[in-house]
């Protein structure tokens, strides 16, 4: 396959060229400091194959997260895996998703440019409260939750399920706008596909339903939903423990085995909590619903309206 920027999409970004074979014959020349038409400012995460850097755009100066993947180093399988992220990126076009900008080959390695968010990942402000030993006010919850839902709100329309919704794939810019991102597990259904069933994930966010190897639909993405609510509002994981073994964790994930939320926190942000993060998933509500709560909520508190009980 070759990426380039020769072809663009419906909304004037980069396309992708012949999905099927890889070639760097329409990649670009780089250097240590420079890859395609971004300057590299410094490395920010690194994984198996692939290390995101913070860059700059050439052409305007604007920051952008770049990430240099290693294909050479991948089978067929991840090399697929890597082309359906950037694919699901391009299909999605919502504020609060993060934005697939340009995508090419440099060399042997394959290059994906997103939008930047400066101020971090959601985990690190969770981290920061629990620094200062303080919780988030509910009006803060409610600002953030409910962009979190709009943004998986626009994902479920289009009929794409994330799959690893965490704290740590949560995005802000610095003037507090989330961002959703790393849809490297995210799976696209067609309209005759109703459920998944590959395991996959972050244990402390995995719905029941997928840890026991079953079928799963949207309303697994609505539980790992109910765990960032609860997270949030209790600064940790509802699964989380000491020295929890993953049996351990599957087994309070199997049960609902789970401490109840502070209640200074108004009764619709422990109720719509509770609610998401049922074992059951038909008694889970579904992502529409989520968002009505959220944004009334988010209103509510914005003007300073009474919550708590």
């Amino acid at each position: 396959m070759a990426l380039c920027v020769c072809s663009r999409d419906d909304r004037g970004r980069p396309g992708l060229i012949d999905p099927h074979r890889f070639s760097a014959s329409q990649g670009y020349d780089d250097s240590d400091d420079r890859i395609g038409l971004y300057d590299i400012l410094k490395p920010i995460g690194k994984g198996k194959f692939a290390i995101v850097y913070r860059a700059s755009r050439v052409s305007d100066g604007e920051t952008v997260a770049l990430k240099k993947i290693s294909i050479d180093s991948m089978d067929a399988k991840n090399r697929k895996k890597v082309l359906k992220e950037v694919r699901l990126l391009q299909s999605l076009n919502h504020p609060n998703i993060i934005s697939y900008l340009d995508s090419f080959l440099s060399g042997n390695e394959l290059v994906i440019v997103f939008e930047w968010a400066a101020a971090g990942d959601l985990k690190r402000q969770v981290r920061k409260a629990q620094e200062r030993g303080v919780y988030f006010e509910e009006r803060v919850v409610w600002k953030y939750f409910a962009q979190i839902c709009a943004g998986i709100q626009h994902m479920h329309a289009r009929r794409v399920m994330h799959r690893d919704l965490k704290p740590a794939n949560i995005f802000l810019t610095l003037e507090g706008q989330i961002k959703v991102g790393d849809l490297g597990l995210g799976r696209a259904l067609s309209e005759d596909t109703l459920e998944a069933h590959s395991k996959v994930g972050t244990p402390l966010y995995m719905s029941p339903e997928v840890l026991r190897g079953g079928g799963y639909d949207w309303k697994s993405d609505i539980w790992s939903l109910g765990c960032i609510l609860y997270e949030l509002a209790m600064l940790r994981s509802p699964f989380k423990g000491e020295g929890l073994n993953l049996y351990s964790l599957f087994q309070k994930i199997s049960q609902g085995d789970y401490a109840p939320l502070p209640t200074h926190y108004s009764e619709d942000l422990r109720q719509l909590a509770y609610a998401m993060i049922s074992t059951e998933p038909v008694r889970r509500p579904d992502v529409e619903a989520v968002c009505l709560v959220a944004d009334r909520m988010r209103e509510a508190t914005a003007r300073g309206g009474q919550v708590c009980c």
